[in-house]
């Protein structure tokens, strides 16, 4: 039966981990390791919460010596809490934190569960052997209905996932290597690259988390070299836009969102350390890297493949890139130390047997008015733009185009950038991105709601633009309405027969509408922006949509859409002299 080592450090005395400036030996953490697989409760699945990388190591290691798997949920709530029992109703929860309150029974990990020096030091050191078909844990990922998906990992899977990662990364050069991170360690990046290159590339980890740019800077200057990054685009722009100097690295690892090559130049001037960029999924584990500031093409790990299958859903949007897998084919990952073929979500370009370009998400390509292009290469342009510090787009679940009904797509945007005025980030972004997709709306926010990894859940940016917007503050208030009556004067010569209202006209009865709304009449300085979508015939009732900014001078800016039988009609955007925040609409 194949098996693997525990751990792949040539000596029992090798450096395994750093923990609060203080090194920490191979005998040492087997030692650790084995002393809480004998504390274990009985349970068959393990709940790892731990928050110190080096306890949630010890914590994965003994639960493999216990036969028992881990699992790694996308967020530690109470309702996932409860997703996870419904799934191993035996599962128990291994935590670092005194206070911490699951509703499962639990197991706190502190000093007194740690092997003593006599222990750790007695006698020989035997490595244990792990068997490559035992199951080390089911990592989750946030499925489409909310309900976490889990996806199982054996012990030779991570494994030789690491080991390849190891000589593709040039670990195994003959120095101590040493490993900090800013993903957690239960994100499906943070486990191999953390804990996993650790087990199986002989390097150390750092226990402490490193979380803010003073946090990064003093985990590295607290380790020898050589030392290592692994961190995630959103860390590495707070980084290097926070002004804090950082001890030079040796290398630095990223994953988890698309990067750009701005932002790795950036990083590898702050680090003085080349940047290299991985590519892979929960499903896969690591497929490919690359230097980012220097190249766009991916180089396959050792012993992946990828190749082209038949598509048996027929997704015609699989056809995201010239050269990438078409509507009748997707693109399939195996061998190495993937167990079984995997297809892959996203638009690939092979150029032969260990290259190809990476074309982003099919689920986030866009076809708009006839135009391609992906959400990633929006949040791409968006973030490069002088004063953001974060930004993405989004496209509502009732988006279509080009339907029976007229609808016309309208992405929206998030940013993050203090100090820059609305006027100037449009602008910048025209200059960057085709007029098809402008955000409408473009909104202004704090902060995003990544998670701890920098990833940013769809159903959390959802609930922040819900925020944004006031839509779930007026979500019972119709918005102001009108119709244009078939007597009105011009309809007469617009068309004779088939009669549609002028623009003009359905301008003046949104400024009307809006008016009335407010109870006030409104001064109109300039409007600009305006789209008329499709037609409107006397008769039709139409809704007027909108939202407002205020300046600091009293004035408004109002955005709006008339909306008629489900379809966008026109929109544009008033600028009001001396209003007041707009109140709630009123029924028309």
């Amino acid at each position: 039966m194949t098996s693997f080592p525990i751990v792949a450090h040539a000596t029992p005395d090798d450096i395994i981990a750093w923990v609060h400036g203080r090194p920490v030996t191979v005998r040492q953490f087997l030692a650790d390791a084995a002393r809480l697989a004998a504390a274990l409760p009985a349970g068959g699945h393990v709940f790892n919460a731990c928050t110190d990388r080096y306890r949630f190591t010890v914590g994965l290691c003994a639960a493999l010596l216990a036969g028992k798997p881990t699992l790694l949920p996308p967020s530690h709530t109470p309702e996932t809490v409860r997703q996870l029992l419904a799934f191993a109703p035996d599962a128990f929860c291994l935590h670092d934190q005194p206070d911490a309150a699951f509703d499962m029974p639990a197991l706190y990990y502190h000093d007194g569960l740690a092997a003593t020096a006599a222990t750790a030091t007695n006698g020989p050191v035997e490595i244990p052997q792990i068997p490559a078909a035992q199951v080390m844990a089911y990592v989750f990922t946030s499925g489409s209905t909310g309900t976490p998906v889990p996806h199982r990992k054996t012990w030779g899977a991570m494994a030789g996932s690491a080991r390849a990662a190891t000589q593709r990364l040039g670990l195994l050069d003959g120095r101590a290597w040493t490993l900090a991170g800013t993903v957690p360690p239960q994100h499906m990046f943070g486990l191999e690259a953390t804990v996993m290159l650790v087990l199986q590339g002989r390097a150390a980890l750092v226990a402490a988390p490193a979380f803010y740019p003073a946090d990064v800077s003093a985990a590295l200057a607290a380790v020898p070299a050589p030392r290592a990054l692994v961190s995630s685009p959103v860390h590495l722009r707070t980084l290097v836009q926070s002004g804090v100097a950082m001890p030079a690295a040796d290398l630095v690892l990223c994953a988890t969102a698309p990067l750009g090559r701005q932002l790795a130049a950036e990083t590898e001037a702050l680090f003085a350390a080349p940047l290299c960029e991985i590519y892979g999924s929960t499903e896969t584990g690591q497929l490919g890297t690359r230097r980012t500031a220097q190249e766009d093409v991916w180089t396959l790990v050792p012993g992946v493949r990828l190749q082209a299958r038949p598509n048996g859903a027929g997704d015609p949007g699989a056809a995201g890139a010239p050269g990438a897998a078409g509507a009748d084919t997707e693109t399939w990952a195996d061998g190495g130390h993937i167990e079984q073929p995997v297809p892959l979500g996203d638009a690939i370009v092979p150029l032969d047997a260990q290259r190809f370009l990476l074309h982003g998400r099919k689920a986030d390509l866009l076809n708009i008015a006839g135009k391609r292009t992906s959400l990633g290469y929006l949040n791409h342009q968006l973030a490069a733009i002088d004063g953001v510090r974060d930004g993405a787009f989004f496209m509502p679940d009732d988006a279509h185009e080009g339907d029976a009904h007229g609808h016309v797509v309208r992405l929206v945007a998030v940013v993050v950038a203090p100090g820059v005025a609305p006027a100037r980030l449009q602008q910048a972004l025209r200059e960057r991105i085709d007029p098809a997709f402008m955000p409408r709306p473009l909104y202004f926010a704090e902060r995003l709601p990544r998670n701890a990894a920098g990833k940013l859940p769809r159903d959390a940016l959802a609930a922040l633009i819900a925020t944004l917007s006031g839509t779930q503050d007026r979500a019972a208030a119709p918005p102001p309405c009108f119709v244009i009556d078939p007597a009105h004067p011009a309809m007469a010569g617009h068309f004779p027969g088939h009669p549609i209202v002028p623009g003009v006209v359905l301008l003046d009865h949104a400024v009307l509408a809006l008016g009335a709304a407010l109870g006030r009449p409104l001064a109109v300085a300039q409007a600009s922006l305006l789209k008329f979508l499709s037609p409107v015939r006397p008769g039709e009732r139409v809704e007027v949509l909108h939202q407002s900014e205020a300046a600091a001078d009293g004035d408004q800016t109002i955005r709006f859409t008339l909306r008629s039988a489900g379809r966008d009609v026109a929109s544009g955007t008033l600028q009001v002299r001396g209003g007041a925040a707009l109140a709630e609409s009123r029924p028309c």
